[in-house]
């Protein structure tokens, strides 16, 4: 680790800690209020999939400030149908700054020139197609905000609402929403569904590795089913270490 890198890691985990200190509990439209015009104004984006539970957290957004940059991950490998539904998002929630990030053509042509990546190393397809080009993006930001929530995953089960990774602050706006409150809040504001939700697709990532989920079973289990990947590693160092 270089002694930059190392900077601004301690610095983010000051950072970090410093603000779940002076804000508690705070979440949800308020957390991003001061996050995004006091905090971090002009040096924070918000991380979308445009998946199945995103439309509540861009509404909040567009509530606050609708300039706030949007980074979206275009894997090359995403459902048609997450494709327009961020082109309706986009338009109904009057988002100025979406940004479509892609992989880097080059890097794809060399480690995955035949497209079947993900079936072969889904870790280093992942890193190909998000993790690099995410860190690409948000290299001009200080800070992101996530949709992350605690009932996703038990991995996700004690994730605070502010955090560090990779030398920037992440802020986790709706952390203790359930699927209950996700629901209740999309349908009192007239926001659309993700078309493939009615499908059984519960949480919505890229088409080769999303899978429907059969009644009753667990909220991530379309995601690389079969396998025990359960987060596609953006939320992990660059390097693949734990935060």
């Amino acid at each position: 680790m270089n002694a930059l890198n190392a900077d601004a890691k301690q610095w983010a985990r000051d950072h970090a800690a410093a603000l779940r200190n002076l804000y508690g509990p705070l979440e949800g439209e308020g957390l991003l209020k001061v996050m995004t015009q006091l905090e971090f104004r002009g040096r924070i984006a918000l991380v979308s999939s445009f998946g199945a539970e995103s439309a509540v957290l861009l509404h909040l957004i567009s509530k606050v400030d609708r300039t706030v940059p949007v980074v979206f991950l275009d894997t090359g490998k995403l459902f048609g149908e997450t494709l327009r539904h961020r082109d309706r998002l986009v338009k109904m929630l009057g988002l100025t700054d979406v940004r479509s990030i892609e992989p880097d053509p080059v890097e794809v042509d060399a480690r995955d020139p035949d497209g079947v990546l993900w079936r072969d190393n889904p870790n280093a397809c992942c890193r190909l197609r998000k993790v690099e080009p995410l860190a690409r993006a948000l290299g001009e930001f200080d800070a992101w905000i996530t949709g992350r929530k605690r009932f996703q995953t038990n991995e996700r089960a004690l994730l605070p609402t502010i955090e560090a990774g990779d030398g920037k602050v992440k802020i986790n706006p709706l952390i203790s929403w359930d699927a209950e409150a996700l629901e209740a809040y999309r349908v009192a504001h007239n926001l659309p569904a993700h078309p493939l939700v009615e499908d059984g697709y519960l949480s919505i990532g890229c088409m080769p590795c999303t899978d429907r989920v059969i009644p009753g079973g667990d909220y991530r289990d379309g995601r690389w089913s079969g396998t025990d990947k359960k987060e596609c590693g953006i939320h992990l160092e660059i390097d693949g270490s734990g935060i």
